[in-house]
């Protein structure tokens, strides 16, 4: 049985992860940084948890730095203990709405990578007080390569990912987990309206996935799965047929 903080439990692939973790008998606590979000997903995930299942809800928004440990520290006393912590929120706009705003684009590099880290600071400091964990992050393909549709947001998805896999080297030997998620498109509110790819998943589906390779300690994790391959083959593209490129 684990013991659960999601941050971004609220919505798309965190709120479906926390419904598999309270559907096998987990606690978890929700952390979203709308009170009212929160306490339907926390009434949500009562309703759906085995019997016994504890489920407690926060406020922490991504936006606010100040807002991450009070929240983790509430996570801990009211589970009883702490051994995983999930990011799963983030922003994202199109290169053509980062472009034209740059306000928007200071949000969604600060968001996506600068407090992203941050907030796994204070979440690998409070594993590693207990011995250790599982730290897993949604990260993104986006990063696997500089591409011109997501050239902001594919940065700040590239420095996450950079990040964490340096942690993962740093701590595993001390008992810190870490898992970078890379999701290739997703149906979620994240993404509605915008076309949707070959290879695209549902938030069902992807939470499947992200919940079989938390369980293993697997370092990195693509879903769907498919998008391993696929990124491995646009890796390997030079550059003057990235160029050329729309995707």
């Amino acid at each position: 049985m684990k013991r659960v903080a999601i941050l971004g439990a609220t919505r798309g692939m965190g709120r479906a992860l926390a419904r598999r973790f309270v559907e096998r008998g987990d606690f978890v606590a929700v952390l979203g940084r709308g009170a009212d979000e929160v306490r339907r997903s926390v009434a949500d995930l009562e309703a759906r948890g085995v019997p016994g299942t504890r489920v407690a809800g926060f406020t922490c928004d991504l936006e606010l730095p100040e807002t991450f440990k009070p929240a983790l520290e509430a996570a801990e006393q009211r589970l009883d203990g702490l051994d995983t912590v999930v990011v799963t929120a983030g922003a994202f706009a199109t290169q053509e709405q980062l472009e034209r705003d740059p306000a928007l684009a200071a949000r969604v590099l600060t968001v996506d990578f600068a407090n992203t880290v941050l907030f796994c600071e204070e979440a690998k400091k409070k594993l590693l007080q207990r011995g250790g964990g599982t730290l897993c992050v949604f990260s993104s393909v986006a990063g696997d390569r500089g591409r011109s549709p997501v050239v902001l947001y594919g940065a700040a998805k590239a420095g996450l990912s950079a990040y964490l896999e340096g942690l993962d080297h740093k701590h595993r030997k001390d008992g810190l987990v870490t898992v970078c998620v890379k999701p290739g498109f997703v149906r979620t509110a994240m993404t509605e309206g915008l076309p949707t790819p070959p290879f695209a998943g549902d938030p069902e589906a992807v939470a499947g996935v992200v919940l079989e390779g938390l369980d293993a300690g697997t370092p990195v994790v693509y879903a769907p799965p498919v998008w391993r391959a696929v990124m491995t083959a646009i890796k390997a593209m030079p550059r003057f047929v990235m160029r050329r490129v729309k995707f």
